[in-house]
């Protein structure tokens, strides 16, 4: 049986910092709490919390041939992430974010565009998803993915064994027919709400769902922030708390909370159960700085499964 990971799609460096309320006037120097540097994006930080989870993790995306790229390829090799099917991109910047966390957890961000999205299908990203138990593909939007290369090497995971599992990347109107392509053979599609509901054009998140399944997402677990989790399954149609945290940084919850939900059904959860997981997982990396977080391992996530406080539901 084949187990492990690979994730296709954007590549970033986040570059974090808490708390700014407000830009200070002029050039004078602000103290602030701290500041943290990670890979990101959703593919990078799928596979950076991953592989803190516990799971052997591929990636498959670009980065420039600059001092950037080169520490992204230092920071996911350290954690243990497999990176023959990570580019470098010659005469390209790596894509980078810089986000200004306020008091509330808020993160206005300022990206600069990079090689991070023209990950493409090359023939050790075909090889990386044939070869494992479970592919996430975040290349929605993605130049060299869009209009047929992404959902071929979707099908290509699929008809090799693999769970398919789907995300998005701040989809415009378009994206809509990439998931034409694309969701047919997709096990669990995972968006936003708001990104359900702006491509969707229900004002329902069940019903968002019921469009996605209709084009033929197996199952659709749409991420709902603090209010949160939508699930719709074969048989299954119901929504889950959040914790009760204090948000230092919502930076990567979404790629986390897709990292946590993979790394539980490796772990052979139930479905329900891995949503679960994937909402501690979230709700840990909420509580600190950049990708990770406040994330441990796997085990740590599970303990604080049983210690942190769910949310009222309404």
């Amino acid at each position: 049986m084949k187990t492990g990971l690979a994730c296709i799609g954007l590549t970033t460096l986040d570059v974090v910092a808490r708390a700014i309320d407000a830009l200070p006037e002029g050039e004078g120097t602000t103290l602030i709490e701290g500041i943290a540097c990670a890979p990101a994006g959703t593919a990078a930080g799928t596979a950076l919390v991953a592989a803190k989870l516990g799971m052997p993790v591929k990636l498959a995306s670009a980065v420039g041939d600059d001092l950037i790229g080169r520490f992204i390829r230092m920071a996911l090799d350290e954690a243990g992430v497999d990176l023959t099917a990570l580019e470098t991109l010659p005469g390209l910047p790596s894509s980078t974010t810089v986000l200004a966390v306020d008091s509330a957890g808020r993160r206005p961000n300022f990206h600069a565009l990079g090689a991070g999205i023209l990950a493409q299908v090359t023939p050790e990203a075909l090889a990386a998803a044939r070869s494992v138990g479970f592919f996430h593909y975040a290349g929605i939007g993605g130049p060299r993915l869009d209009g047929g290369p992404g959902a071929g090497i979707v099908q290509a995971a699929r008809e090799a064994g693999a769970i398919v599992t789907c995300d998005l990347i701040s989809p415009q109107a378009t994206a809509l027919d990439e998931l034409k392509r694309l969701l047919p053979f997709v096990d669990y599609f995972m968006p936003s709400a708001a990104e359900a509901l702006f491509l969707t054009g229900r004002e329902d998140l069940f019903a968002a769902a019921d469009v996605f399944r209709e084009l033929g997402a197996g199952g659709c677990i749409i991420k709902n922030g603090s209010r949160g989790s939508v699930v719709v399954l074969d048989g299954v149609r119901t929504t889950l708390p959040a914790y009760l945290i204090k948000p230092v940084d919502t930076t990567s919850c979404g790629d986390s909370y897709c990292a946590g939900f993979i790394a539980a059904l490796d772990r052979g959860w139930a479905p329900l159960e891995a949503v679960r997981f994937a909402t501690a997982t979230a709700a840990l990396v909420a509580q600190g700085l950049a990708t990770l977080g406040k994330l441990e391992s796997f085990e740590a996530t599970e303990t604080a499964m049983c210690q942190m406080t769910l949310r009222e539901t309404a």
